[in-house]
Order: structure tokens, then C-alpha cells, then sequence
């Protein structure tokens, strides 16, 4: 991935509901303006979900999942429904699409009630206006807007009426969190050095650095500030080098020890990981996650998760490095249980902690109904970075940047 692609994690997540044949993957290439889904009249021609990531004037960077029919039938629809109720958890935006002849099904209804459980963004889509004989589409829509107060547009995908109106009621419903959640920009001013501390990993593809290193670029260079990237074997040596303080190291947390031992104290020093757990995640409660390390017992199980699959490495962070660090801080049999990519968890109270990585490709929707799960069900989450920091005596130094977070830690150990 280029520096100038959009990553999926910080996209908007745009998902489409509905019955079989209401028109789902007609109405995707109706708003993408291009053949992206198969339209087929062959009931349940969508069968797992599917993401696409594309951009769609005006709306910008997406992207786009076509769901499996909420009225699939036998054994394996129950499966394709369980996976599509799964995308309601990463979905920033969603779309019901509705058969104008056929109205809202109980199926539909479900959908309706999750979202707005989760008090999260849908629009009711009437698809098939254009074989309405004597009825007024926009009529039927205001009925129902105010009988669901969410969004109804009325569209033909097949004679692209409605199309315009339906993405400007996506713009106008996307939530508004781009500024807040920058990854390092208000912790820096223009002008500042930024000294990016990356070993080379050897999950990453060959000749690139790993996704968060190249967002946290970005994200200096788009702040009108310096990045210096080195690895950590010359950082002592880069330090010496610079004719200015530099305002913040940033380190993968694989090597905070001696990226902390290399730095002065009078630099304040973060990692990549936990500059992530704030953008996308709760800082507050992974700080709290933490925590939840030295009070584990014998034969608790702890879960491993992370958003995205990868090729296994013999020292795997996740698998080896994490585990063998956890059972070291607590001298405890803990029973580790391990998942990826978009499946998380179906039973997420029988573990006593769960561990989740940066979730750098995963979007912040996705993230934070995560932590809102662990919560639900009291169980403490930390993610990768911080519970490093953490196990390693660094995490007060790792939340200087941080004041109100290091505050709250400082609260929690007393």
C-alpha cells in the first residue's frame, strides 16, 4: 500500500441490508457508478459478505460491504445471516434496501432495531420506485420517515432516479470524528522533528514498513512537521545528530526497552501502538486493561485478537511474545485462546482479559463496538501496546503525551 492510497481502517464503512433480490448489489452499482456486485433475479446470488474499497464522489474514500440476504433459508443461510449481523459491528453507515411493493419485512425490522440499539447511522432505502403504477413514491418515504425518524429515499436503481439524493443523505448522515481522532497531528506543531523508531518487521511485505508507521508518517507530514525515521539499533546515534530536540519519539512497542534507555527523559516517548489505542479505540479503558494483568489466576483464559489475518512468524508477537510475557508478570497458568481477522468472539465472558492488537485495519467503528462488547460484560481489554509498556515498567512514561490518561493510570495504582 502507497502512501497516497487511502487504508481500509480509515474509511467510511458503508454496508447494504435487505431480503434477497431488494436490490442490494443493484443499488452498490448504482452509487459506485460501476459494475462492483453481480445483479442476478437468482435469489441469494450475494452469499458472504463482500467489501470493496473504492472512492465515491462526492462521499469520498469507502467501503462498500454487500451483505447475504436476511432471508437466506437452510443451514448454511443461518451461517450467511450470522455473518452479516457480524458487519454490523464495523458498519459506519448503513443501508436497508427495501422492496417499495413488498414494504418492511420482520427481517428488515431486526436490522432497524440493531441499529438503533447502537445508536448507529441508517437510511431506509425504497428501491423499485419505477414500477410503482399509481402510487407516489415520495408520499410512501414521508410516511415512513416519520413513522421510523431515520432517513427514507425513495430510488430506482435501475433507472438511477434517486441515486443523487441517496448519496447526499449518506454525506449528511457520516459521523463527524475526522479531526478528533488524528493519530500523532495535535500532540505536534509545524516545524517539529518527529523521530519514528521502526525495526524491521518481518510480517510486512518486503521493501515496505507496516501500515501504522506509514499512517503516523502521513500524519507528521500533513501537520507541516519533520518525521525522521530510524531503526533502533541507530537511534542514539540520530538523536546526537539532530540540530533540535526532537518534541516526540515515536517506537514500535516490540523494542520499547531500549528505544526508553536510548531516549533522554527530558523527550517525551510513545509507541505506534499506543498513539492507535487512542485514535481508535479507549485509551482509558485499555489503561485499565492493563491493570487487569496482576489480578489473573491459575487456568484463566485470556484472548488474543486481532483484527486482520497475517503469515505466522516464529516469534510471533501475538502467538509467542505476548503469552510468554503475560504468564512471566503474573507467574500464573493462563489458558490462551486466539482469534483474526473479522471474526472476534461469540462467548466473551468466559475470558478474564482479552488482548487486542493496534487494530490498524480495522475502522474505529469496528474497534470501539470491541471494547463496548468487553465492557458490556465486564471484561477487562488492553491492547497490544499498552499491556507491553506495561509488563515492562514503561507505560507512566509511554502516557507523558498524555496527561489526562496518565492521570487516570496514576489513579488506578493507587
Amino acid at each position: 500500500m502507497s502512501l497516497n492510497e487511502t487504508p481500509r481502517g480509515v474509511r467510511v464503512h458503508l454496508a447494504l441490508f435487505g431480503k434477497r433480490n431488494a436490490g442490494k448489489s443493484s443499488v452498490i452499482n448504482a452509487i459506485t457508478g460501476q459494475e462492483t456486485a453481480i445483479v442476478s433475479a437468482v435469489k441469494g446470488t450475494t452469499t458472504d459478505p463482500v467489501f470493496k474499497s473504492m472512492e465515491i464522489l462526492p462521499i469520498g474514500p469507502c467501503v462498500i460491504i454487500d451483505t447475504a440476504g436476511l432471508d437466506d433459508v437452510g443451514e448454511l443461510g443461518e451461517l450467511r445471516i450470522k455473518k452479516t449481523l457480524e458487519v454490523l459491528e464495523k458498519t459506519d453507515v448503513a443501508l436497508l434496501i427495501v422492496d417499495v411493493r413488498r414494504g418492511i419485512s420482520e427481517d428488515d425490522q431486526l436490522i432497524l432495531d440493531k441499529f438503533n440499539e447502537k445508536k448507529k447511522p441508517i437510511i431506509l432505502v425504497l428501491n423499485k420506485i419505477d414500477t410503482l403504477e399509481n402510487e407516489d413514491p415520495e408520499s410512501i418515504a414521508t410516511g415512513l420517515q416519520e413513522t421510523l425518524n431515520i432517513p427514507v429515499v425513495p430510488v430506482s436503481a435501475l433507472k438511477m432516479q434517486g441515486i443523487k439524493e441517496l448519496k447526499n443523505a449518506i454525506i449528511s448522515v457520516i459521523p463527524e470524528d475526522e479531526d478528533k481522532f488524528k493519530i500523532v497531528g495535535d500532540l505536534i506543531n509545524p516545524g517539529d522533528f518527529v523521530v519514528l523508531v521502526t525495526p524491521i518487521d518481518k510480517a510486512a511485505p518486503k521493501g515496505r514498513l507496516i501500515l501504522p508507521q506509514q499512517q503516523t508518517i502521513r500524519d507528521i507530514l500533513e501537520s507541516d512537521a519533520m518525521a525522521i525515521v530510524t531503526k533502533e539499533f541507530e537511534l542514539r546515534e540520530t538523536l546526537s545528530n539532530l540540530v533540535k530536540k526532537p518534541k516526540l519519539v515515536i517506537t514500535d512497542s516490540q523494542v520499547f526497552l531500549k528505544v526508553a534507555a536510548d531516549t533522554p527523559k527530558d523527550i517525551l516517548m510513545t509507541s505506534f501502538s499506543i498513539l492507535f489505542a487512542r485514535q481508535k479505540g479507549d485509551l482509558t479503558e485499555f489503561i485499565r486493561g492493563a491493570k487487569a494483568i496482576d489480578k489473573l489466576k491459575d487456568r484463566d483464559k485470556v484472548l488474543i485478537a486481532e483484527g486482520c489475518t497475517h503469515h505466522r512468524q516464529s516469534d510471533d508477537i501475538g502467538k509467542v511474545k505476548i503469552p510468554r510475557w503475560i504468564r512471566q508478570r503474573t507467574g500464573k497458568q493462563i489458558e490462551f485462546e486466539f482469534s483474526a481477522g473479522a471474526t472476534f468472539t461469540d462467548d466473551i465472558k468466559k475470558y478474564a482479559l482479552i488482548v487486542h492488537c493496534g487494530a490498524c485495519m480495522m475502522n474505529r467503528t469496528g474497534m470501539l463496538s470491541r471494547v463496548e462488547d468487553a465492557k458490556n460484560h465486564s471484561v477487562p481489554i488492553v491492547n497490544y501496546g499498552i499491556l507491553i509498556a506495561y509488563v515492562q515498567g514503561l507505560l507512566p512514561r509511554a502516557l507523558e503525551p498524555f496527561p489526562l490518561a496518565k492521570l487516570i493510570l496514576a489513579e488506578d495504582l493507587c
